[in-house]
């Protein structure tokens, strides 16, 4: 067995990487960035607690709801030290314990996403499909059990992945491509064969985001072919309507996800930039927008937001 030569180290580290060659731009682009983060913060902590403290919220839809905004939380929260640690103090070093512990959560929520996303599918599919089953199928318990096994799932499967990474030998003073530790980027600069890992990668982005999004559209076929063979036409636009909002949902997340993955794993020679900005779009935007999306478009939700500020005017 070959030992690490005086190029590698047994404490290995990596320089994150966020815009290449606007480095004396950091100040200026943290405000934007900023704002970002803390609009992304604010919109899912608002959804989750009037999900938490309105009691006619209490509903198997809003419910995973509050489960997204939690799970989007946990993303932001993921990838905001890193991000704003760069472009405030121009901190990029990462020991590898510390890469791979931001990448197992930041792949853990992405995962969680996916799934929770999933779930919501099949809420809408048994609401519109079979709406008399709706109530006696998505029980609190139902949907307790739901949310456990998804995030254990998650953890169980991403522990492998952890593990592998951990057993291979890195360059020191890598440069990675993003501003925050991600498994495609991470393993490509391995001396050793990395062959094991970024097969678990593949299969795990493969088996869980790919089957997810695939019976998240054969769901949406069956919702499809049921508003326009069963529902009367006047009813059609209002069972559509409680759609719209999972629907922009599932795009903001899945098209970003798909695009950044296949940059690092098939279009290798792209340029640089590219990775950086649909990396960014991939893991800001979705929990930047859900909270918007759901405020503006489900009823319910925007009524208790409304409520929840009007109550702090009046305590003003």
């Amino acid at each position: 067995m070959l030992f690490l030569n005086n190029t590698t180290s047994l404490s290995p580290t990596f320089l994150l990487t966020a815009f290449p060659g606007l480095e004396d731009d950091h100040v200026w682009l943290s405000i934007p960035f900023s704002c970002f983060y803390a609009i992304a913060l604010l919109g899912n902590g608002i959804i989750l607690f009037v999900v938490i403290t309105e009691r006619s919220l209490h509903k198997p839809m809003y419910y995973f709801v509050s489960m997204l905004s939690a799970v989007d939380l946990g993303l932001t929260i993921t990838t905001l030290p890193t991000m704003l640690g760069i472009l405030w103090f121009n901190l990029q070093e990462i020991t590898l314990n510390a890469c791979i512990i931001q990448m197992f959560f930041l792949h853990l929520f992405s995962f969680l996403e996916s799934s929770v996303l999933l779930a919501m599918a099949f809420d809408r599919f048994m609401a519109i499909c079979d709406p008399l089953k709706y109530a006696s199928i998505l029980t609190n318990s139902t949907i307790m059990l739901i949310g456990l096994m998804i995030f254990v799932k998650q953890m169980v499967c991403m522990i492998p992945i952890a593990l592998a990474l951990k057993g291979l030998s890195f360059q020191r003073r890598q440069e990675l491509s993003h501003p925050y530790c991600y498994h495609p980027d991470v393993i490509k600069h391995s001396c050793s064969d990395p062959w094991l890992s970024n097969l678990l990668g593949l299969f795990y982005l493969l088996s869980n985001s790919g089957v997810d999004l695939l019976f998240i559209l054969l769901s949406y076929i069956l919702i499809l072919r049921t508003i326009l063979s069963i529902i009367p036409p006047k009813e059609r636009q209002k069972a559509f309507s409680t759609c719209v909002s999972h629907i922009a949902a599932v795009v903001i997340f899945f098209v970003p996800m798909i695009s950044v993955s296949l940059t690092h794993r098939l279009f290798v020679t792209a340029p640089r930039i590219v990775p950086i900005i649909m990396a960014n779009i991939y893991l800001l935007l979705p929990p930047l927008l859900n909270p918007i999306i759901y405020s503006l478009k489900t009823k319910l939700i925007r009524q208790a937001v409304l409520k929840l500020f009007q109550s702090k005017e009046v305590l003003r």
